[in-house]
């Protein structure tokens, strides 16, 4: 029997985000180059997405490629671009088919131009599309989608739209790449690591974090029911006693 009937479908979480670790390892147990890994990654992606739109997920963040990624071996970024390009072009057929629609967020401007172009289209192709949205985190870090808004709002000040007193949480949120979403709910780490490594640092601040050993390869739509159930099963206080959350 699949754990998808052991979901309460009432308590599903509206955003998740997924660090997808543990591509290079996979290739590398399997004695093959670390593109390897990432090749197979894109299944875990697909499968994810569709188990997602099909429960009532209406957001997916995928921590794609991240800012620290670039000092990475030159052959293995150029690859990981590359099939970054095939992927999208491949994958807009599937995701039109499964009522997702594309988003990203990072500094696009680091990507090749024609990661870039396929990028842009794919966005424009899906952008009516309304089951799921999966927002790839792409040349992505927190802290420089931070510093950004914090100039950002420093201008706002400097330019007389804004007073100092003025700023609080919501002026935060405004001025971040990912001002059109929605907190996550549930956060999803593979790989074994314990980390968030610079991934959604002012919005995972009350999320629910879930680790598993499973290599990003051989995550599959079991492990992210899973995930969900043991989201479902946490108290979530945010700040309060459980006292007051139940009554």
């Amino acid at each position: 029997m699949t754990l998808k009937n052991s979901i309460n479908t009432d308590k599903i979480p509206s955003h998740i985000a997924i660090i997808m670790d543990g591509n290079g390892r996979w290739a590398k147990g399997k004695g093959k180059f670390r593109i390897f890994g990432h090749q197979n990654g894109v299944g875990a992606v697909r499968e994810v997405s569709e188990a997602c739109a099909e429960i009532g997920v209406k957001f997916l963040t995928l921590y794609a490629f991240s800012t620290e990624n670039w000092s990475r071996p030159a052959a293995e970024v150029m690859a990981l671009m590359e099939l970054l390009v095939s992927t999208i072009r491949k994958e807009t057929k599937t995701l039109m088919k499964n009522n997702i629609k594309l988003e990203s967020i990072g500094n696009m401007d680091d990507l090749p131009e024609k990661c870039q172009r396929e990028l842009k289209i794919a966005i424009e192709e899906t952008k009516h599309n309304t089951r799921l949205t999966m927002i790839l985190a792409l040349s992505y870090s927190a802290k420089w989608d931070m510093i950004n808004a914090t100039k950002l709002i420093a201008q706002k000040v400097k330019n007389g739209e804004l007073a100092i007193d003025e700023i609080n949480d919501k002026t935060i949120d405004e001025n971040l790449s990912t001002k059109n979403f929605p907190h996550p709910e549930l956060m999803i780490r593979t790989s074994g690591e314990h980390r968030i490594s610079n991934f959604l640092l002012w919005e995972l601040a009350y999320s629910e974090l879930y680790f598993t050993d499973k290599l990003w390869p051989d995550f599959n739509r079991e492990d992210l029911y899973q995930a969900i159930i043991n989201f479902q099963q946490r108290e979530r206080r945010f700040g309060k006693t459980s006292e007051q959350v139940t009554s």
